[in-house]
């Protein structure tokens, strides 16, 4: 059998091509990393032709000859939002000019223009960017003045290197109870199945994390239709707005904290006008990976999906955490703009407490029901949230229609059921005393029944006051 003998040329240009295209994108890298360090310091330096062609000679020694026009067309670009663009998009419009710049030069070939070289960077600048005036919205808040990570270490009165290490949530160890880790955990059974991960800060970070949110979060109003962890709003305020009507609609979303992630939480910081990095750094001061070592407590995983497993080991905003109420509010507010649009443009009426949604309208909106959970749910899978569909109720006339566990039929009201069982416990207790009806080994049992009391009366007033008297004559010993 003759051999078959490859032209040793096809190899040679296989090589050539792979080398060629190796040099091409280690060039590229080059000018990438030196028009960014270009970005950075025109960031630092006045909008002006002047300046930012001085910006150029600090970078590369010496004004290149293309400073003057390619500044010229930056300025025209940005224009007067010059500071609101990042580093990235400073630099990725650098690269445009600057190859336009070169295709020009060029005598026509259909081949894409090499690369232009550029000069080799001489300094980095390490000046923070100008920051661009606050909006008036902004400015009447009156937030905190944090332009840089040694300014929010103060403020936090904290050592930079400690804040570093706060922040830094990629720093994991695989034991749950290690002393490196920045949280409790403690798994509790969800109403309607499976497990729902409590993640408790340590105190010293729980410390910092109440900070931000006194004084950076609490500030910032939520939507109006948000009824969940504001001051003068309750469940009760959430279910007296669907009192009385044809329909009520109750969706719910699905793994609600763990769904916000960390991007969200960094771009929220940085719309409130805080530079890249001290937003990069409080977002992960206020989010949490889950370790491995977490999962081992839920029986192999059989009560938690694998979806929920990687929400919970990627950044996210811990259920336990005082900041999570807060920032899961405030990101959530598109979702609560396009769903009270789309409320209103039904005839109907939207609020939402935590993760519970509501909807409620009379004949024209009852009649549009049956098919208005599925523009719902594509709304929320915009935004980044994904509805529980097992849990959807319609409730129309002539059912319980029950919102947060508050009956919303005529009245804001406590459900008959409920109302009767805490009544049957009281009688008990007064008849056979207080320790034949602790059936659930409460450790307070008197402060549990005193709590469920103060529930019915914040619900109906009147219908406590029977449930007040009989606990007064429970003989406690």
């Amino acid at each position: 059998m003759s051999r078959v003998a490859f032209p040793r040329k096809t190899a040679h240009a296989s090589r050539d091509s792979l080398k060629a295209l190796r040099s091409f994108s280690l060039r590229m890298t080059i000018k990438k990393l030196t028009v960014l360090a270009l970005a950075d310091t025109m960031l630092a330096s006045e909008r002006n032709l002047d300046s930012l062609i001085a910006a150029c000679g600090r970078v590369f020694g010496a004004p290149p000859p293309w400073a003057s026009e390619v500044c010229a067309a930056l300025i025209e670009r940005t224009g007067e939002n010059f500071y609101y663009f990042s580093r990235h998009e400073i630099a990725g419009i650098l690269l445009q000019l600057l190859s336009h710049d070169n295709a020009d030069d060029d005598d026509g070939d259909d081949e894409a223009p090499e690369p232009m070289e550029l000069p080799p960077v001489r300094r980095y600048c390490i000046d923070p960017p100008i920051r661009p005036p606050r909006d008036a919205w902004l400015a009447a808040l009156a937030l905190p003045e944090l332009r840089t990570v040694g300014d929010l270490a103060a403020w936090l009165d904290e050592p930079v290197g400690a804040l570093e290490w706060f922040a830094d949530q990629w720093r994991l160890a695989g034991d749950k109870e290690s002393r490196l880790q920045h949280y409790h955990y403690r798994w509790v059974p969800k109403r309607s199945g499976g497990l729902r991960l409590i993640e408790i800060p340590k105190e010293r970070l729980r410390s910092i994390q109440q900070k931000i949110l006194r004084q950076i979060l609490d500030p910032l109003p939520p939507h109006p239709a948000a009824h969940g962890f504001r001051r003068g709003h309750s469940c009760l305020t959430h279910a007296t707005l669907h009192a009385g009507r044809h329909v009520v609609i109750r969706m719910d979303l699905k793994d609600f904290f763990p769904s916000v992630q960390l991007s969200r939480i960094h771009a929220l910081f940085e719309k409130l006008g805080y530079p890249d990095k001290v937003a990069g750094a409080l977002a992960r001061v206020c989010v949490n990976r889950a370790p491995h070592g977490v999962f081992r407590d839920t029986h192999d995983g059989a009560s938690v999906t694998w979806a929920e497993r990687q929400a919970l080991k990627s950044p996210h905003l811990p259920q336990g955490s005082p900041c999570s109420p807060a920032l899961a509010n405030l990101c959530a507010y598109r979702l609560d703009v396009r769903l009270e649009a789309l409320a209103q443009a039904m005839g109907a009426s939207y609020s939402r407490y935590a993760d519970d949604l509501a909807f409620s309208g009379d004949r024209d909106f009852a009649r549009a029901a049956e098919r208005f959970h599925i523009q719902v749910a594509a709304i929320a899978l915009e935004e980044g949230f994904r509805i529980n569909t097992r849990k959807t109720r319609l409730m129309r006339e002539g059912t319980r229609q029950q919102v947060t566990g508050v009956v919303v039929n005529a009245h804001p009201n406590i459900a008959r059921d409920e109302y009767d069982r805490l009544k049957a416990t009281l009688t008990n207790c007064v008849r056979h005393g207080p320790a034949t009806q602790n059936r659930d080994s409460h450790p307070d049992f008197r402060a549990y029944l005193a709590g469920r009391i103060s529930y019915v009366k914040m619900v109906n007033a009147s219908r406590a006051v029977k449930l007040q008297r009989l606990l007064a004559t429970v003989a406690w010993a």
